[in-house]
């Protein structure tokens, strides 16, 4: 079986890992302070949070801006479902929003007409590894007096009009999920220049505590802690932070691969007149965190048979990306949403295996079945 995609981890993380179990300092700590550190470097922020998960740096960022009950959160539906989620648990109200039929990302032109006097926030999603248009949402967001808070979760290392993904908005939360370019198995991170945001997020994601464990017991003297705030447990753990320090180390690489593997699908279905291969806009360029394909309705076959004779012949394939406002939950809670251009998106688009340590051999079995399947 080619997986659809798989961590690149070697001798590095597993040593990383051990030495942290043996330092006894399991919990966060040292090591997910350096892994703070390098991430906040390289996006060029003051500060970098690390939280257990992007779900929770999402929440935690909603709640540290002041959004709550009553509140309103513009976001595409054309994302996993934790983004929207991610809203409803900080108490607000997640208002979808379609997208432009070529990135993949939240239309800007759409925004304006879902804005009410109850909207607080717009959470523009950088999907499958593309910057969404940030200056444009957040043009917009300055003309209504709104909060952006990007969902970055597929961004680490990309860029927007050659600028890190990282300080454009006020919070941008990031994953290291085992799909995401580098991973720490599970693990998110709030990036931010606002030492108010970062102080309460700090508290937040350990119980609503006014000092971190670490500070406590690597003190010269007796503090006790107090809990000002109702807070969370949050946090990452050292073993993950240890293994985030080396996977961070790779990043480049890592993303210098993907680049190789995803220009080279895009060579090899460039004359399928019935395929469509990623969009780079002007301001922005892939970073491949998932390769996604458009199959059109002249296809030889549909995406769902495609999906299925990939799989026959032991190569995984995913849907592209999920229309979050047609799952069952958001149905049963808000209705029916029209959004013509993400449904169309959901059912069209499939992702094919991407990963650094992809061989060239694997990467050519991929596109032969493929092409194999659609006759041509």
């Amino acid at each position: 079986m080619i997986p659809i995609t798989k961590p690149f981890y070697d001798q590095a993380e597993e040593n990383a890992a051990a030495l942290a179990i043996r330092s006894g300092w399991v919990v966060q700590g040292p090591r997910v302070l350096e892994f703070e550190k390098m991430v906040a470097d390289l996006v060029g922020a003051q500060y970098a949070l690390a939280t257990s998960n992007c779900t929770t740096a999402l929440h935690l960022s909603l709640l540290a801006l002041g959004i709550g009950a009553g509140d309103e959160v513009i976001v595409p539906s054309y994302s996993f479902i934790a983004s929207a989620n991610s809203i409803l648990h900080a108490g607000a109200t997640p208002v979808f929003v379609d997208i432009d039929a070529r990135t993949y990302n939240m239309d800007p032109a759409l925004i304006e007409e879902k804005i009410t006097p109850r909207t607080k926030a717009i959470m523009p999603v950088h999907q499958i590894g593309l910057a969404a248009d940030i200056d444009t949402i957040q043009d917009i967001a300055r003309k209504h007096n709104l909060i952006v808070i990007e969902d970055a979760a597929t961004m680490i290392g990309g860029e927007y009009k050659n600028k890190k993904i990282g300080t454009h908005s006020r919070a941008v939360c990031f994953s290291f999920h085992p799909r995401k370019a580098i991973t720490t198995g599970e693990g998110g991170m709030v990036t931010t220049n606002d030492p108010d945001i970062a102080h309460q997020i700090e508290m937040l994601r350990s119980h609503g505590a006014n000092v971190s464990d670490y500070a406590r017991h690597g003190a010269d003297r007796v503090i006790i802690e107090e809990y000002p705030i109702l807070g969370y447990n949050f946090r990452l753990t050292d073993i993950q932070g240890a293994i985030g320090v080396e996977q961070m180390k790779k990043l480049d690489w890592i993303l210098q691969r993907r680049l190789e593997i995803g220009k080279r699908y895009n060579d090899a279905f460039a004359d399928l007149d019935f395929i469509e291969t990623p969009y780079e806009p002007p301001y922005a360029k892939h970073t491949y965190q998932s390769y996604c394909l458009r199959v059109a309705h002249n296809a030889p076959k549909t995406r769902d048979e495609i999906m299925a004779a990939m799989q026959a012949q032991g190569i995984a394939t995913r849907r592209g990306v999920m229309a979050s406002h047609l799952e069952p939950f958001y149905v049963n809670k808000y209705g029916r949403v029209s959004l013509p251009v993400t449904e169309q998106a959901t059912r069209d688009t499939i992702l094919l295996p991407i990963y650094a340590q992809m061989t060239e051999q694997e990467q050519e079995t991929v596109i032969a079945a493929f092409r194999r399947i659609l006759g041509a």
